[in-house]
């Protein structure tokens, strides 16, 4: 399994995918601002791995901190939280895992008994969250092996299958949500190939996703981001799947750029249309897609390819990181907890509640 990020004794290990697919490398991050870099600069990206990412620079910051009183760790915690989430807010799944953690150390603080010294009281905390942050890692692959299989029989079993920016393995801990759906359609003998947009302007697809297909074995191709249209309308696209960074109440998507206008033309073909994403990237409390903030990024990312300079010096630039697909054009929302369908106002809310019951 690729090792998008892992906890060390020395630190959390990141393979840098930003050198991909030419160089594996990797970035230790040994502090909790080591951790909101490598996020912010998408050495690592994918809404589960930024959430997973949070939770181990939380811990980072947890082992780390001077302090000599719980009262004092307290803060430092709500001090490498506002770090973290300062990052990459469009991602829903970094907020969960700033706050499980955080959620977990004002507990943990509370229940330390009143007769056990500072320095004991700190160590006990401290091992509990290093054990919660791996436990959040070992959660994501499994969600992402679950999400795979309740998926893996809406894809056809022979034909070709779209989709847009990174949302496997890279994305994740392992695995992955949307490839690992055509991961386990594979393993179950469909007989698929892939379509990978290249994914302008940070070309996730063209560099990661057919990268670690390859990998596998699983036959792709990369596709300029305008070509999709064309290939639908010739019949050889059967189906289009992709993750997510925040799913609204509503059923309305935030995923990469481009991702709404191939949702538009899906359902223009009469292509089914599914978001693979674990239930962390469900947020009830976003009622619409209108009101997920979208990641504005640096102009050099469009302007320039390669270090090389593409476009006149002072023209515009606009580069939004995500867009949100309307639930009207998702055929499915595929979760470690079942596949959700139309209409979502109600589904979602049956599932938030069987989640409720299950954690109560």
């Amino acid at each position: 399994m690729i090792p998008t990020l892992e906890w060390t004794d020395k630190g959390v290990n990141f393979l840098d995918q930003t050198k991909l697919p030419l160089e594996e490398t990797y970035v230790l991050a040994t502090t909790y601002q080591d951790v909101a870099t490598v996020i912010r600069d998408m050495i690592v990206r994918g809404a589960p791995a930024i959430g997973v990412s949070a939770g181990m620079g939380m811990a980072l910051a947890v082992q780390k901190s001077p302090a000599t009183t719980v009262d004092a760790l307290l803060k430092d915690v709500d001090e490498a939280a506002a770090v973290l989430a300062a990052t990459r807010p469009t991602a829903v799944n970094l907020f969960w895992g700033i706050e499980r953690i955080r959620t977990l150390v004002r507990k943990l603080a509370a229940s330390q008994p009143a007769d056990r010294s500072d320095a004991d009281k700190l160590k006990a905390i401290t091992d509990e969250v290093i054990a919660e942050a791996n436990r959040m890692y070992d959660e994501d692959i499994a969600a992402c092996k679950t999400m795979g299989q309740f998926g893996a029989d809406l894809l056809p079993k022979k034909g070709t299958v779209l989709t847009h920016c990174n949302a496997g393995a890279l994305a994740t801990c392992g695995y992955g949500s949307a490839l690992g759906v055509i991961r386990a359609a594979v393993e179950r003998g469909h007989v698929i190939d892939v379509l990978a947009d290249e994914t302008r302007p940070f070309l996730q697809g063209a560099r990661l996703t057919a990268w670690e297909l390859m990998k596998d074995n699983i036959p792709t191709s990369v596709l300029c981001d305008n070509m999709s249209g064309a290939l639908m309308r010739q019949g050889r696209i059967q189906a289009v799947i992709v993750g997510a960074d925040r799913i609204a109440a509503n059923g309305d998507v935030a995923n990469k750029i481009g991702t709404y206008t191939v949702a538009v033309l899906a359902k223009e073909h009469g292509i089914p249309f599914y978001v693979a994403a674990p239930w962390a990237t469900v947020d009830m409390a976003t009622k619409h897609g209108d009101d997920i903030p979208i990641e504005q990024r640096n102009a050099y990312e469009v302007t320039h390819s390669n270090g090389k300079q593409m476009t006149p010096d002072g023209v515009g630039i606009e580069n939004p990181a995500f867009d949100v697909t309307p639930a009207k054009y998702v055929t499915g929302i595929i979760t470690e907890r079942g596949v959700l369908y139309p209409p979502y106002d109600d589904t979602m809310l049956a599932m938030q509640a069987e989640v409720n019951a299950a954690t109560a």
